[in-house]
């Protein structure tokens, strides 16, 4: 379909590009213990970009049987009223594509009923005197084609699971809520669900004594759930599209150091095994690894085509696109990487569930953070957070005594980020983040 397209606008516009992604979602949901859900949908859906006379237009259909001419006229109507910009589209020249394992057939072939066993063992492995249980398993299996009237053509088929688990447990007035997650594009292994379940019993036993919470600027464990507040705006800061618009604080600052030397972060769509890998973005532009922050100094930003053009640069294969809509930028695996401190090394033993990553042993008082509420609302280019906590612990003499409530913790991600207490052992899957806890110092704590 994409080639018929493809042929119809040669001549007739510009330049085009075309994507046809197919989807098939099978979800199973267990709610209280019990299956409330199980179903299967699937979509297909074809966008197409046209530059005709140097404007762009788009146009997209989920329709069972698209017709081409029509989906060319929308997509050129679309560029009578379109932007003005000067892409550039991969050529078959420029198209070396490596090699990367995204489709499990383990994953494609597991029916309904082996997901439905599967999030019946969490139920079962997770079942607690006053407590719900809430369980959610999702697969996804995709087939994508990209193409360009330049002539650089790709296709490739993807998989993608994800298992969450929540216990709620509600007492008096006390609610208490524990959640973790697997994500992958294989089906998760007997060891990867006992590590799901060894979290959330961690973090409920320790969560069962409740402590006054600290005040103070103090010692604070971010834990890889716990570190959204202070992801976010490094993401939004390394975006080319936050730089053309003048509110990237990184804006020129590249090769300037800006973080903790012994700080790494890449975005890698080549990571094997990760359902947001991908062997081309969905602009036919070859994947590869871009080293956003490299040992502290500001390295690249992120583009997608369009802004790459209007940034006169190249773009780094972070185009992401769906049926509807032009494409736009998308991050992919983002990586914390980290020089060894020593903590790793010393406490290699320790598993991902464990509690803080081995960065307990030398605070005298402060908080481990798992979880903070209404992360991503006000100001978060700026750096600058002030949240409540979800689920915090406090940490006395290197040992975690009890959850905190009615707390609140603040910061500026920048600030704290530039000198790193320590790197945890617990470096962990996160979604599409792979991280470990980290120390930060001096992080402002205060009761409510």
């Amino acid at each position: 379909m994409i080639d018929r397209l493809l042929e119809r606008a040669r001549g007739k516009v510009d330049n085009a590009d075309a994507l046809w992604r197919r989807e098939e979602h099978t979800s199973v949901a267990f709610e209280s213990g019990r299956l409330k859900a199980a179903g299967i949908s699937e979509e297909t859906g074809l966008n197409l970009r046209v530059l005709a006379n140097g404007r762009m237009g788009v146009a997209g259909t989920t329709a069972a049987e698209p017709d081409p001419e029509a989906l060319l006229a929308r997509a050129r109507a679309s560029a009578e009223l379109g932007e003005k910009v000067e892409l550039a589209f991969p050529t078959p020249s420029s198209q070396l594509l490596t090699p990367i394992p995204t489709f499990f057939d383990r994953t494609a072939n597991a029916s309904l009923d082996d997901l439905i066993r599967m999030g019946k063992l969490l139920v079962e492995r997770l079942a607690r005197p006053d407590c719900q249980i809430n369980v959610a398993v999702e697969r996804e299996v995709a087939e994508t084609a990209v193409g360009n009237t330049a002539g650089a053509r790709g296709e490739y088929r993807a998989t993608g699971i994800a298992v969450a688990a929540d216990i709620t447990r509600i007492a008096g007035d006390d609610v208490l809520m524990i959640y973790d997650q697997y994500v992958g594009a294989d089906v998760p292994s007997d060891a990867d669900l006992e590590t799901l379940v060894r979290s959330i019993e961690t973090r409920l036993s320790a969560a069962l004594t409740v402590v006054t919470p600290p005040e103070g600027a103090l010692p604070v464990v971010f834990t890889p759930a716990g570190l959204a507040a202070v992801v976010l705006p490094l993401e939004q800061a390394l975006s080319g599209k936050t730089v053309l618009q003048g509110s990237s604080p990184l804006a020129g600052k590249v090769g300037e150091k800006m973080f903790d030397e012994r700080l790494s972060i890449i975005d890698d769509p080549l990571t094997p095994g990760r359902p947001l890998s991908r062997p081309m973005d969905d602009e036919c532009v070859p994947s590869r690894s871009t080293g956003l922050v490299e040992h502290g100094t500001v390295g690249r930003f992120i583009y997608d085509l369009e802004t790459a053009a209007r940034a006169k640069t190249q773009s780094t294969g972070n185009g992401r696109r769906g049926v509807f809509g032009k494409p736009h930028i998308g991050y992919s695996n983002i990586l914390f990487r980290m020089a060894s401190n020593g903590v790793g090394a010393q406490h290699a033993a320790l598993l991902p569930y464990a509690l803080g990553g081995g960065l307990l042993a030398d605070i005298e008082d402060g908080l481990i953070v798992d979880d903070l509420i209404g992360v991503g609302q006000g100001n978060v280019i700026s750096g600058a957070f002030s949240h409540p906590v979800g689920l915090a612990y406090r940490v006395q003499r290197g040992e975690i005594t009890g959850r905190v409530k009615d707390a609140a913790v603040a910061g500026n991600a920048y600030d704290l980020l530039k000198k790193i207490g320590g790197f945890g052992s617990d470096g962990r899957w996160l979604g599409a983040r792979w991280s470990p806890s980290l120390l930060l110092e001096g992080v402002s704590v205060a009761r409510r």
